[in-house]
């Protein structure tokens, strides 16, 4: 069969969709990935066949596509969440489309059109899945694997990002001041900002401006990031304490779940300060039974490939 996966062309949004496509292609079904340039040299690597439809860099619209359709006529597309165009383009041509989730259902409000409809690919343990979507949606679970680079670390150590859309210098230098007086291992990813913004830094902190997530994670007492959902998922399917410092978007709603599950510390943009940061990593070892209790119940979620063995079913 042949299937086309289309996601924005972010790592945050293609990544957590890569494991799926891998797994399809895996078992013998012909895969075509639908994104912007930016993501698409992992996607080659991985023989995903990553193509940009029509003028599109970030966002697919349906009138992008419907050509791509006709040429391929897929037997099925998946989508990720933040695409509801490409359903529009998938319903036009007659072809079945699956949403591909990245978290937690979004909250109103934050520039992403919440999908309604349809059946959802979701990798977001029930656990911490928004209740009204779980109550609600046709829903087929997938584990999140994370994607990333290969990379080589040595723990323990203390992983920090504020993700590639949110990161600031202030906050990120506040919170490298923090985590530097815990006198252990420091790898930032500055993402968006420039390691030369930073300054002066302590001996024990180590900038790289991309880092390889999955690499790293396992190696990390404790992870201090912004809330996205591929650093959330990506923290707890290692079992590893969070702290979060949210900046925007769905951040805040990660952040409150994660709390509520006794999986992480949060600090809000108004109680940000070095000190802080370093009072709360202190206390982020308190979470540490939570969070391995969520990382159970993710390695008991279906994996990508039991879920792509079903995918047919769902195909015209």
């Amino acid at each position: 069969m042949r299937i086309l996966f289309a996601g924005l062309a972010s790592a945050g949004h293609t990544y957590p969709m890569i494991p799926l496509a891998q797994a399809a292609r895996d078992i013998g079904h012909e895969v075509h990935f639908a994104a912007g340039d930016h993501v698409h040299a992992p996607l080659h690597r991985l023989g995903l066949n990553p193509f940009r439809p029509a003028d599109s860099f970030y966002e697919i619209y349906a009138e992008d596509l419907e050509p791509d359709l006709a040429r391929l006529r897929p037997g099925l597309v998946v989508h990720g969440w933040g695409l509801p165009e490409v359903a529009v383009a998938a319903q036009r041509a007659g072809i079945p489309s699956l949403w591909h989730g990245f978290g937690r259902m979004f909250p109103p409000g934050i520039g992403f059109e919440r999908p309604t409809g349809g059946v959802h690919l979701d990798i977001c343990p029930p656990s911490l899945q928004d209740a009204d979507f779980l109550a609600t949606a046709d829903r087929i679970a997938l584990r999140p694997v994370p994607f990333s680079e290969p990379g080589d670390f040595r723990g323990p150590l203390v992983y920090l990002t504020l993700g590639t859309a949110f990161g600031t210098p202030e906050v990120l230098t506040t919170a490298i001041e923090g985590l530097a007086a815990l006198d252990v291992p420091v790898v930032v990813a500055t993402g968006r900002v420039s390691p030369e913004e930073l300054g002066p830094l302590p001996g024990n902190v180590t900038l790289r401006a991309w880092v390889p997530q999955a690499a790293v994670v396992p190696h990390a007492d404790l992870v201090v990031h912004h809330g996205g959902s591929g650093t959330t998922l990506g923290a707890l399917a290692a079992g590893v304490p969070q702290l979060v410092l949210p900046q925007g978007a769905d951040q805040f709603a990660n952040a409150e779940a994660l709390v509520t599950a006794g999986a992480a510390l949060r600090l809000l943009p108004a109680e940000l300060s070095a000190e802080a940061v370093a009072e709360q990593a202190r206390k982020a070892s308190s979470c540490r039974d939570a969070a391995r209790a969520i990382a159970e119940e993710i390695a008991a979620m279906p994996s990508p490939d039991e879920v792509a063995r079903e995918l047919p079913k769902h195909a015209k």
